[in-house]
C-alpha cells in the first residue's frame, strides 16, 4: 500500500499541483460561465439532450449493446454539426457579445448607442406624461433583487421602450420597470422592485419612486424614472436621486455611469458631479434622496 502510494506521488510536485489547480479551476469557469450563458434558452435544452445522448452511449458500451452503440455513436458524431447549423444566430450573437465585451471601442459604443435609445424613450414618456421606471444592470446581476418580472430578452429600442410603458386594458406589461442588462437587451418587463429603507424619505415619495431609489440601495445599477404627475425625468443611483433632468443632462449623467469614455473612475466621478449639479439647480441643501417628489 505504502509503495503503491509513494508510487502515485512520485514526481508530483508544488508546481505540478499549482499548474493541475489552475486548469481545473479554468474549465470549471469556463463551464459555469457557459450554464449562464445559456440558462432559460433553447441551447439548455439541447445541452441536456446531449448530455442524455452521452450518459445512454457510455451504459451502452458498459452493457455491450452493439447495435445501440453504433446508432449512438453515428448520432454524436453528426450532433454537433446540427447544433452548429441550428444555432448559428445564436452563436453569432455570442461571439459579437465576446468581441464587445473585449475591446473597449466595442463597449463604448454599445453604451452609447444604449444611452442614446433610453434619453430618446423617457424624453417622450415625460412629454406625454407616462410613467416609467428604467433599471441598467451595471456589476450586479439583478435577478435575485426583483420579483414577478416577465423575461423578454428583446434588442433595446426606443420604440419598443415606450410601448411597454403605455397604459392600456391590453398591456399587462407598462406596471412595473422595465431592467436592461449587462448585454444592453431589454432583459424584463413588469418588474417588482425592493422599495426602499430609508425612513427620511417623505409621502410625497410614491411607489414608483420608492422602488427606484430601493433598487439603487442593494445594487451598483442605474434606475431612471418618469413621473406621470409632472413629466420630470429623475436619476436615482447609489440610494440617491436627481429630479428635473433635461435630457441633455441624463444623458452626460448615463455616458458616465456607463462608462462610455473608457475610464470608468473618470467617468464616475463625472456622472455625480452631473448629477450633484442637478440637485443643486434644484435648490437642494444636503442629501439628494431628500428632495420632494
Amino acid at each position: 500500500m505504502a509503495t503503491a502510494l509513494s508510487t502515485l506521488l512520485d514526481g508530483v510536485t508544488p508546481g505540478s499541483i499549482a499548474v493541475t489547480a489552475i486548469d481545473v479551476a479554468l474549465v470549471a469557469f469556463l463551464i459555469y460561465r457557459l450554464l449562464l450563458a445559456i440558462r432559460g434558452t433553447r441551447a439548455a435544452e439541447v445541452v441536456v439532450g446531449i448530455v442524455l445522448i452521452a450518459a445512454a452511449f457510455f451504459v451502452a458500451q458498459r452493457l455491450e449493446l452493439t447495435t445501440v452503440s453504433w446508432l449512438l455513436d453515428n448520432v454524436i458524431t453528426y450532433i454537433f454539426v446540427f447544433v452548429i447549423i441550428v444555432f448559428q444566430q445564436d452563436i453569432r450573437r455570442g461571439l459579437g457579445r465576446i468581441g464587445q465585451n473585449i475591446l473597449p471601442s466595442g463597449r463604448m459604443q454599445d453604451a452609447s448607442a444604449t444611452v442614446d435609445e433610453i434619453v430618446g424613450a423617457v424624453a417622450k414618456l415625460a412629454r406625454a406624461r407616462v410613467g416609467a421606471i428604467v433599471v441598467l444592470a451595471r456589476g450586479t446581476e439583478l435577478d435575485e433583487f426583483v420579483d414577478d418580472a416577465t423575461r423578454l430578452d428583446a434588442v433595446l429600442g426606443r420604440q419598443l421602450l415606450i410601448s411597454l410603458f403605455l397604459p392600456a386594458p391590453d398591456n399587462e406589461l407598462h406596471d412595473g420597470a422595465v431592467v436592461i442588462n449587462k448585454q444592453r437587451r431589454i432583459e424584463l418587463a413588469r418588474a417588482l422592485l425592493p422599495l426602499s429603507r430609508s425612513s427620511d424619505l417623505g409621502p410625497e415619495f410614491g411607489t414608483r419612486h420608492r422602488a427606484a431609489l430601493g433598487i439603487t440601495e442593494d445594487t451598483d445599477a442605474v434606475a431612471v424614472v418618469v413621473s406621470e404627475e409632472r413629466g420630470e425625468i429623475s436619476l436615482c443611483f447609489k440610494g440617491a436621486i436627481a429630479r428635473g433632468l433635461e435630457p441633455l443632462d441624463l444623458r452626460r449623467a448615463l455616458h458616465g455611469l456607463l462608462g462610455v469614455t473608457g475610464d470608468e473612475m473618470a467617468d464616475e466621478a463625472a456622472a455625480a458631479a452631473e448629477v450633484g449639479k442637478a440637485v443643486a439647480s434644484l435648490g437642494a441643501l444636503a442629501e439628494p434622496v431628500k428632495e420632494p417628489r
